[in-house]
């Protein structure tokens, strides 16, 4: 066979339009593989299949050169997306998510996608895990993290926008990306979402990523913020088994923004 086919018969409407067309624009600039689309309807969406094998060091490294190029390619705002519609999560169970492209990574973060969220999780989110995360989020609406250690202001990168292990595909000729949920955003939200679960040669990604798009030290430090949308939305999609792991990550980002207004 040489296609892939998903399929929902309840997807919800423009779901797969939106898949293809993040995946059509993550391949747009040439500079990353990313599994082809041949055909999406309603229910479906149709895709080339893809060899898979074994993850290794030289590809891992490779992934992160070709990671870093696509994010230089750039998108036309924060929250800007590829299609009308954009959503999250897995193919049983997505939630759409705001898609207004805006100038500044600090009110697309808070205003589309960490408050929205909280809202949506309120029942699961009582008295000091509640009041922590609140303050952890007041502390990325303040422009904290709108830069990278604090140093200027980043530019909207092209990005995955779901970039978890499970969506880079292995196969013989390097790492290919699948189920995306592109979008014009902030560099580490991609290299967040890759050490948040694991990846296998995380630190080969990172050294190829490094010198391709020179990145300041301690840059790693930041990451809990720009993970802490898929948190949020772990607790949404799955309950409350991620709230530990979720206040947590705000505590890191309460004082990583204490450090850097220092």
């Amino acid at each position: 066979m040489t296609d892939f086919l998903k399929l929902r018969k309840s997807a919800p409407d423009g779901f797969f339009a939106a898949e293809a067309a993040g995946l059509r624009w993550l391949a747009e600039p040439g500079v990353v593989s990313v599994v082809e689309v041949l055909e999406h309807g309603p229910d479906f969406l149709r895709l080339r299949r893809l060899e898979e094998t074994g993850p290794d060091a030289e590809a891992a490294a490779a992934f992160g050169r070709d990671l870093a190029r696509l994010h230089d390619a750039g998108a036309p705002g924060f929250g800007w997306s590829p299609a009308p519609q954009a959503f999250f999560g897995p193919l049983d169970n997505p939630f759409e998510v705001r898609a207004e492209p805006v100038g500044d990574f600090s009110g697309y973060w808070v205003e589309q996608r960490l408050r929205p969220l909280v809202t949506a999780i309120a029942g699961d989110l009582k008295g000091e895990d509640r009041a922590m995360v609140a303050s952890a989020i007041d502390a990325i609406a303040s422009g904290a993290f709108a830069g990278i250690c604090g140093e200027g202001e980043e530019a909207p990168a092209r990005v995955h926008g779901d970039l978890w292990a499970g969506n880079l595909m292995w196969t013989p000729t390097g790492v290919s990306l699948i189920d995306p949920a592109a979008h014009g955003g902030h560099r580490l939200e991609d290299l967040a979402l890759l050490a948040l679960f694991g990846t296998p040669f995380l630190e080969e990604i990172f050294s190829g990523y490094e010198p391709t798009h020179p990145m300041p030290a301690g840059w790693r430090e930041d990451l809990p913020a720009h993970s802490f949308f898929a948190l949020l939305a772990h607790i949404r999609l799955f309950g409350r088994g991620f709230l530990g792991r979720t206040v947590s990550a705000a505590r890191s980002i309460i004082s990583r923004a204490a450090q850097l207004d220092r």
